[in-house]
């Protein structure tokens, strides 16, 4: 743990004993996630237990959804009062009442085909059977919109993860997309299970970030799945926002955020994503903003 990481810790306990958990005692949460086994509901549940061991209220419920499109649905409907999204959903789905408690971890766009397909790049998945994620998630928004850009005419398939993993196994489909952590459990099952590639993407970020500028490049390293490729892996990645409404009190909203921080080691317990959840990162947000709470623990913590 860094020093930083450390301080906050501190600070988050003694802020408990000073009296913080009167602001969330009696505060009951609903957290959308994701689905079952997946990093969003890893997290979810984790966050859920500190935040109760830290603060004394009770545990939160958390839910297993689609992905984000549903947790935003369900936050603007009342149905849930913390949601994790992606932010290029939160974007496109935002209004007055939406915020931030944090800048989370980045997902990493995957496209897996067989070793042995023809399939070498994007161009060639014109024509193919392609899983594009669920009807209600933000894959398939990636998917599409990469598909659309590319001007790539697949054959979509309306599959989550483990339908797309399946199919892929059956050879029912040629390849699938997947947004999520490194690692993502199931795809690193499917690599023990057969041999995969992911599919690079160099060539097309410059011009996907034409469009989105909140999309970012990144590598996934060969270390993180056995895959056939030899080198490691250029692709898109996309912010995560732990996202609520001006229906949270700052003084919750503080709390809350200076509880995800304290837990930074039950959460990195549960999934290697979470160790990529940093204070320095945490207030890049954008297109969402901080919410008041959270953004007066920033400033606290020297952050803004």
């Amino acid at each position: 743990m860094t020093v930083s990481r450390k301080l906050v810790t501190l600070i988050t306990v003694l802020l408990v004993v000073a009296g913080c958990t009167s602001v969330t005692e009696d505060l009951r949460l609903t957290i959308a996630t994701g689905f079952p086994s997946g990093v969003y509901n890893k997290l979810g549940n984790a966050l859920a237990t500190e935040w109760s061991k830290q603060m004394g209220m009770p545990t939160p419920t958390v839910l297993a959804t689609e992905g984000s499109p549903d947790n935003i649905n369900r936050l603007a409907a009342g149905q849930a009062d913390i949601a994790f999204s992606a932010a290029d959903v939160a974007n496109d789905r935002r209004n007055d009442k939406f915020s931030a408690l944090a800048r989370i971890y980045d997902d990493y766009l995957h496209i897996v085909v067989r070793a042995d397909s023809p399939i070498r790049a994007l161009a060639d998945l014109t024509g193919k059977r392609i899983g594009i994620g669920a009807a209600n998630s933000g894959v398939k928004t990636i998917a599409e919109r990469v598909l659309k850009i590319l001007k790539v005419d697949g054959q979509p398939f309306e599959y989550g993860l483990p339908q797309s993993t399946d199919a892929l196994r059956k050879g029912e489909i040629d390849a699938f997309f997947w947004s999520g952590g490194l690692p993502t459990d199931e795809i690193v099952q499917l690599s023990r299970a057969m041999d995969i590639r992911l599919l690079d993407m160099s060539e097309q970020m410059r011009t996907i970030r034409k469009d989105y500028r909140y999309y970012g490049a990144a590598t996934i390293p060969l270390s993180v799945y056995q895959v056939a490729n030899t080198v490691p892996v250029t692709t898109l990645t996309v912010p995560n926002l732990l996202m609520v409404t001006d229906r949270l009190s700052n003084d919750a909203a503080k709390a809350l955020a200076q509880g995800i921080f304290a837990a930074q080691k039950q959460l990195a317990d549960v999934t290697e994503a979470a160790d990529s959840i940093d204070i320095r990162s945490a207030v890049e947000t954008h297109p969402i903003p901080l919410h008041p709470g959270a953004r007066e623990f920033y400033r606290d913590e020297k952050q803004l």
